[in-house]
């Protein structure tokens, strides 16, 4: 299943039992976390609510943290870990189709299905967008594939593209977390409008 659980421990049938458990997990996390909410979510678009800033600052710091100490104790191989691909074009315009959609709807594929899983009807037509936007890729690929798999500059890591070592960068970025969220909550109250 992952790098933490060495072949044989688990058969490989329970990784989707697992996965499923994990997914649960993290979609009751979201909920807590309030991603649930459209407005929650847009609210860092328009600068009146960073909790979205400040989980994914947080998730990253402690995986960034995590993945360290776990290859300096040994339990994973930081070389063995897959970074996908980037692929400029396609990224750039399905970060566009993505960003569009969620700052004009107000949710992302994952936090559709968490919204959409205690009940909200705009989250479920996101859901049914995501299936259909998935649909349509597959059925169009071959008219777009070339363009699909340019500008392929391999599995960038941003330490590398910074030139500093992991652990500088892992530092850096816990530097630049506690910082904004020692930051954010003034920008939050000079653009929150009082409540009468």
């Amino acid at each position: 299943m992952g790098p933490l659980v060495p072949q044989g421990i688990i058969s490989p049938e329970w990784d989707f039992i697992i996965a499923l458990v994990i997914g649960i997990g993290f979609g009751f996390v979201l909920e807590g976390a309030g991603f649930s909410s459209s407005r929650n979510l847009v609210g860092l678009f328009y600068g009146y609510d960073f909790v979205v800033l400040r989980v994914f600052l947080t998730g990253g710091a402690t995986a960034a943290v995590g993945i360290l100490l776990m290859d300096y104790f040994g339990w994973i191989d930081i070389g063995q870990l897959y970074v996908q691909p980037t692929y400029w074009g396609a990224a750039i315009v399905g970060g566009l189709i993505m960003g569009l959609g969620f700052v004009t709807g107000g949710f992302c594929p994952g936090t559709s299905f968490a919204a959409a899983s205690i009940g909200k009807m705009d989250a479920l037509m996101f859901v049914v967008g995501t299936f259909l936007g998935a649909f349509l890729f597959g059925e169009t690929y071959p008219l777009i594939q070339n363009f699909v798999n340019s500008g392929n500059e391999g599995g960038i890591k941003i330490y590398d593209s910074l030139g500093m070592s992991r652990g500088s960068f892992t530092f850096l970025l816990i530097i630049v977390s506690v910082g904004l969220f020692y930051f954010v909550p003034v920008i939050e109250k000079k653009v929150r409008k009082p409540e009468y």
